[in-house]
């Protein structure tokens, strides 16, 4: 089917009752271009109860919204089959045209096409109207609306269905490959039509490698599968240190004439499992150093255009990690391609519940109805993406501890299998939460002994080391019982904070395999040493590998006082992150990235980070999400001769930590300590140096500069050409600096963007984790010296942006726009 993009010439707006608009003025439309998050520009709100599922949602809103775009239908569309198609609509999406219902789809995460023929005006404009809910239905920030690209699909009665393409290579060695395509042709007219099914597979350059020619004869009203298996010599793989594609070309030949045609990017690789050699790529283990992600792009909200998604994958495959896995839901179509195209391995997620709610009004009420069409369609979506390794059926489902859960979870299961067998399937399963209604009595008991010896209850003492007690719990005999089950449904057994069970697994189910599907940031060094020993644990995923929007700041350090002795889970308003990824929201990379990037033994050179002299002294207290309130920067003014502490991570012997070339004397460092040491210091402007030695010979050194000098503001475009269509953006990072290009992280202040051109302002912001800046102001503070505008093209030309800080030189970059 001819498949064109159907972004633009959108107009968005709250959706308001019949009623009520027809006693006042209609409310107003905006024009918006595709894809679009209708909450990120909504007030967010202070609450007044109810600050956690408040702040799960980073105190936005939610609401109903509505969106319409007019279009053209040409007559000769007329006998034809037209089909709009959805990437993602965030939630309970209701698809209507020309005022007539045409489709709904519950789920906000899952791809979905309506069959608009029946209800158009050929030779008219026609209107297209979709409704979107968001409300009390996530744990973090979902955003709302169209949020993922649309398609207009316009094909003859005899088609290759939507998503109708699938290949496999069944056989591989090192002279040729086998390469199944399996085509599915519909059939819409009312008279049995033969079709030549031409197949061509071409390599990375669009060399044909391989071709073949069938012929298929489709019955009236029905589909076919034309299955041809095709021969590729010398195949180029598919592996995550060299990713190359192949694509299948189908067309549709009748007589003379070509009836449709369409293709598939696929790569040529084989995928093995077992406890010995855990998980192998091509014939190779490969440990999974994986990154959790939500689908939230930091300052454009819940947009997935596809150069905002590619540009993630870069930005995590470049920091260490190989794979991802899409938390809690499936991944978009342009993640995928960009982790296929960049050889980041993924393991997709269907589903965050099932029938047991965690929030009031999510997917749980709607899943026993509709898991089955959520399932197919994730499949359908990643079935020839390379990438994809693993299928995930859920995340932390509190009812798999149960035979009731344990037999959702086998349906889920072998549903995934029928579709995708060569593939392999996971369960993310939270084994405290799986057995929480046995902790009960364990609670109250524990409950009483915290009491007792700390003044405080359970909640006290899980927050203080949940961590730890989340361990103890997933060690238990009871837990082994409880969730036997569970794990004996899928190939790979997800733990999420349980990798006290890595070991003794080892021994109580020798032929269970293993990955930490979710771990605390702070345990990766204990966690990675596990993977690394043990052959049936083949990865580790951290919460979180890219910051988020919601779950306001379970990752912040928090300070106790007398006033306010006992920690809080949820950060207050106006907290709006997580503040527990590796990576900020903004793309920039946070301590704890290169820490583990050490810890993977893929840096050599140690790392510095200095913690806020602010905070010396103070009663820090972090989750087992968060990091040292610190950052790599040695420029702290107004602290001179005031204490600090300087954190040095480095996998060497030991380092030695030089202030203006003076030595502050050497540290152990390494395994053994954990890879990080700390030493203390008065602050003094000048030049900290680390210097890290292996068997008494230097193997690294990191520096950091005092900033000097008058503050510059300095902007700086990632790409400076970019493509005025296919979902690319601009980026263009915003820093204050000195002379030399050392960032001054003390000196914040508000920086004024104007745009003009053949472009526009899409979204604005830092990293500030707790603030009530808008993503959609002209005008934003600075954070640790760093801001991050994005521009999206609205044709070929010049976009030029401005930018203007107090006391601060304006800046200029334009970025070209090519056709």
């Amino acid at each position: 089917m001819i498949r064109t993009s159907f972004n633009d010439g959108w107009q968005f707006r709250r959706k308001v009752s019949t009623f009520a608009e027809s006693a006042g003025p209609p409310v107003p439309f905006e024009a918006v271009t595709l894809p679009h998050d209708a909450l990120i520009r909504q007030e967010r709100i202070r609450p007044e109860t109810d600050h956690a599922a408040a702040g799960a949602v980073a105190y936005f809103p939610g609401g109903t919204f509505e969106y319409r775009k007019t279009f053209p239908v040409s007559e000769d569309h007329r006998g034809r089959r037209v089909l709009l198609e959805f990437e993602g609509v965030y939630r309970d999406a209701v698809v209507y045209v020309n005022g007539d219902y045409v489709g709904q789809r519950p789920y906000g995460y899952s791809g979905f096409t309506v069959d608009v023929g029946p209800y158009l005006k050929y030779g008219h404009d026609n209107e297209v109207r979709v409704e979107a809910r968001a409300h009390q239905d996530s744990r973090w920030y979902s955003g709302a609306g169209i949020y993922r690209d649309t398609w207009l699909l316009v094909g003859d009665l005899v088609h290759v269905e939507p998503d109708g393409i699938r290949v496999t290579t069944p056989q591989i060695d090192a002279e040729r490959a086998a390469v199944e395509v399996a085509t599915t042709v519909g059939n819409d007219s009312i008279v049995i039509r033969t079709v030549e099914v031409i197949t061509e597979i071409r390599d990375a350059a669009g060399e044909v490698v391989a071709s073949r020619t069938d012929p298929l004869t489709v019955l009236p009203g029905t589909r076919a599968i034309s299955r041809q298996r095709l021969y590729v010599r010398d195949p180029a793989l598919w592996s995550p240190d060299s990713p190359a594609l192949h694509s299948a070309q189908v067309v549709l030949r009748e007589g003379d004439g070509e009836v449709d045609s369409d293709s598939a990017v696929f790569g040529i690789r084989t995928l093995s499992l077992d406890p010995v050699r855990g998980l192998q790529v091509n014939g190779e283990t490969v440990k999974l150093r994986g990154a959790c992600v939500h689908h939230d792009n930091g300052v454009l909200g819940a947009v997935n255009a596809a150069r905002a998604e590619h540009r993630r994958v870069e930005i995590l495959k470049a920091a260490g990690f190989n794979a991802i896995r899409m938390s809690h839901h499936p991944m978009s179509r342009a993640m995928l391609d960009a982790c296929d195209r960049l050889g980041v391995l993924v393991v997709d997620e269907t589903f965050d519940v099932w029938t047991s709610a965690k929030s009031a009004f999510d997917y749980s009420l709607t899943f026993p109805e509709w898991w089955e069409r959520d399932v197919e369609a994730m499949v359908a979506k990643d079935f020839n993406h390379p990438s994809v390794v693993l299928y995930s059926i859920g995340n932390e489902i509190p009812e798999v501890g149960s035979p009731a859960g344990a037999a959702w979870s086998r349906k889920l299961a072998e549903k995934v299998r029928s579709l995708d067998s060569t593939r392999f399937v996971t369960n993310s399963v939270n084994v405290t939460l799986a057995v929480m209604a046995d902790l009960a009595e364990m609670r109250e008991r524990m409950s009483q002994a915290a009491s007792e010896e700390q003044g405080g209850g359970i909640n006290t003492l899980m927050a203080t080391d949940a961590g730890a007690m989340m361990n103890k719990i997933a060690a238990a005999d009871f837990v082994t019982q409880r969730t036997a089950e569970v794990f004996a449904t899928v190939d790979v057994a997800g733990m999420n904070y349980a990798d006290s069970r890595y070991e003794m697994d080892h021994e109580l189910f020798p032929e269970r395999i293993i990955l930490g599907t979710e771990t605390f940031p702070t345990r990766v060094d204990v966690n990675w040493n596990l993977v690394q020993r043990f052959g049936h644990v083949i990865g580790d995923f951290t919460w979180t590998g890219w910051d988020y929007l919601g779950e306001a700041g379970i990752g912040r350090q928090q300070y106790l006082t007398p006033e306010s002795p006992r920690p809080e889970h949820v950060g207050p308003y106006p907290y709006l992150v997580a503040q527990c990824g590796d990576i900020d929201i903004t793309g920039y990379r946070r301590p704890a990235s290169y820490y583990r990037e050490i810890v993977f033994g893929l840096r050599a050179a140690p790392y510095l980070s200095v913690r806020r002299p602010s905070t010396h002294g103070l009663t820090a207290f972090g989750s087992p999400w968060a990091w040292s309130d610190s950052i790599a920067s040695w420029t702290w003014p107004g602290f001179e001769d005031s204490p600090v502490v300087i954190e040095v991570y480095s996998d060497a012997d030991e380092v030695e930590l030089l202030l203006n070339d003076r030595s502050l004397g050497r540290h152990p460092v390494g395994p053994p300590h954990r890879f990080r040491t700390e030493f203390e210091a008065g602050y003094e402007p000048g030049e900290l140096v680390a210097v890290a030695y292996r068997d008494g010979e230097e193997t690294g050194r990191h520096t950091l500069r005092t900033a000097t000098g008058p503050v510059r503001l300095r902007a700086e475009v990632e790409r400076p050409v970019i493509a005025s269509t296919g979902g690319d953006l601009a980026y263009v990072a915003l820093t204050l600096t000195d002379e030399h290009g050392t960032t001054f992280t003390s000196a914040d202040r508000p920086v004024t963007l104007e745009v003009s051109g053949d472009g526009e302002l899409l979204g604005y912001g830092s990293a500030d984790p707790s603030t009530e800046e808008r993503f959609d102001s002209v005008e934003r503070r600075t954070w640790d010296g760093r801001a991050l505008a994005v521009l999206r093209p609205t044709t070929a030309g010049k976009v030029r942006l401005i930018a203007t800080a107090p006391d601060c030189e304006p800046v200029e970059v334009v970025v070209t726009v090519e056709q």
